[in-house]
């Protein structure tokens, strides 16, 4: 019985490792955007001054500062996520942003996505900085994380 706890919890934690997201890439977790599939890898920026992007491979997801209307930031998935299953064994810090936003057309829309350690304290700052809205934190520990504590 114990040997195969141990053979279950090992393999749990091989596949959780396989969805870690790299320190300087930004992954799609979930939410309303249907033409991105979940746990979809790229590199996000927030180098131009009135559009964030999230460019994966086969597209990009383009969200204007001034259409964003929230930003959720913790170690949980937000809860306007949608539904994202995921079993989290390991202590590893994950870093989620949930943006709000009105598509082209008015119409709400949310992306969750897990930002790698390294470009946390860069891109929360400038989301805040250039979509005029105070992120949101989660809880205590999201705050001290975000900033570097």
């Amino acid at each position: 019985m114990t040997r195969s706890l141990s053979l279950v919890l090992f393999v749990c934690f091989c596949l959780e490792a396989l969805w870690a997201v790299d320190s300087q890439k930004t992954m799609y977790v979930g939410g309303t955007v249907s033409s991105i599939k979940e746990q979809t890898e790229g590199v996000s920026s927030t180098s131009d001054a009135k559009v964030f992007v999230f460019d994966y491979g086969q597209g990009k997801l383009q969200i204007p500062y001034d259409q964003i209307e929230s930003l959720e930031y913790g170690q949980k998935v937000g809860r306007r996520g949608g539904i994202v299953s995921r079993w989290v064994i390991t202590k590893k810090r994950k870093h989620f942003l949930t943006i709000g936003y009105k598509d082209e057309n008015g119409k709400e829309q949310a992306a969750v996505l897990e930002l790698g350690k390294d470009i946390v304290r860069v891109t929360l700052p400038t989301l805040e900085a250039r979509s005029g809205h105070k992120i949101k934190y989660q809880d205590d520990e999201a705050r001290k994380s975000a900033a570097g504590e």
